[in-house]
């Protein structure tokens, strides 16, 4: 018999609009001869099944499961393709935990790990993994300009502490700039990080860790036309250059997928994660880990995945046996 798998999307965050496209990806990706295949969509309290697009029924949360023709059906397994909370934080995580159903991410404790900047830099730091230096605010916090550009310099980075697509980020330039920026990265999360500018080239690796094998992505080369890698170069056609391979050397290929190898078991991550970096004078700087990365047509784990000749659909496959064991 089929398993029935839900590919999950929506959330509470700025990021609504990046998941629909991202799920329906994934739906389309899974091979529906092997799976009976459903788009449950989660925002706030509104759980809620789509079939051809059109709602079909709300789920039970207390089993997560939804009735059709008055037939109860049990899903088997859930994708997670939300952004940002609650999909990314732990929150859906630990939900799945206690009814006790698969899902594709990592679990509660790595995804709240890797979900807060602030937490998931100092946590590798201890590692020794190189990062940027940065200072975190709170809502109320007086910010001392002077005091943060002395310690930080010019220019700097502003953006929420947890939050993605990179809402609410200024690249600040100038002291006159700075207040606005922390204004706005205010207004996507309750605390902000005020990070240094790591002058260099911008790449990103992704990898998935199965019980029996494991895949590192070929690494991409990210070359935005913007002042850095904001919501508009992210998701408007033109507006990067994304190179996969990347133009790096063997030899920095293979530190940054082992950089990324590494950071992966640090932080116990599961599932398809993508971590980012800046390179600056052959070391590789510590941006972020991404836990539920953008899974879009031209986002970067499709193209990575294309890259090494393997179709999305296929490595989907191997994560939900893997986790339905």
């Amino acid at each position: 018999m089929k398993k029935n798998i839900a590919v999950v999307y929506g959330g509470d965050s700025s990021e609504f609009v990046v998941s629909v496209a991202s799920s329906k990806n994934v739906y389309e990706s899974i091979n529906k001869t092997v799976y009976n295949v459903w788009k449950v969509q989660i925002k706030g309290l509104d759980w809620e099944v789509f079939e051809n697009d059109q709602l079909i029924a709300p789920v039970d949360k207390s089993d997560f499961s939804f009735v059709k023709n008055g037939e109860k059906i049990q899903f088997d397994f859930a994708y997670i393709t939300i952004h940002g909370t609650p999909g990314e934080d732990g929150k859906l995580q630990g939900y799945f935990e206690l009814v006790k159903i698969p899902y594709s991410t990592c679990g509660v404790y790595s995804s709240a790990l890797t979900f807060n900047k602030y937490f998931c830099s100092n946590y590798l730091r201890n590692f020794n993994v190189p990062m940027a230096k940065s200072v975190r605010l709170f809502k109320g916090d007086h910010a001392d300009a002077d005091q943060l550009i002395e310690e930080l310099g010019l220019p700097l980075f502003v953006k929420p502490n947890a939050g993605g697509s990179s809402f609410g980020v200024t690249k600040v330039k100038e002291k006159s700039q700075l207040l606005g920026a922390l204004e706005m990265a205010m207004k996507e999360s309750h605390d902000i990080l005020v990070e240094q500018f790591i002058d260099g080239k911008e790449f990103t690796c992704g990898l998935v860790k199965l019980s029996d094998q494991e895949l590192i992505f070929p690494v991409t080369e990210v070359i935005p036309q913007n002042e850095f890698f904001d919501f508009e170069a992210k998701y408007t056609k033109g507006k990067t250059d994304e190179i996969t391979p990347a133009r790096i050397s063997p030899e920095l290929t293979e530190k940054v997928q082992q950089l990324s190898s590494r950071i992966y078991d640090l932080c116990d991550c599961s599932g398809i994660v993508r971590i980012d970096y800046i390179l600056r004078d052959g070391e590789f700087f510590f941006l972020e880990v991404n836990t539920t990365p953008g899974m879009t047509a031209t986002s970067f784990v499709p193209q990575q995945i294309a890259a090494m000749d393997r179709k999305l659909g296929d490595v989907l496959e191997l994560i939900i046996e893997d986790k339905l064991k």
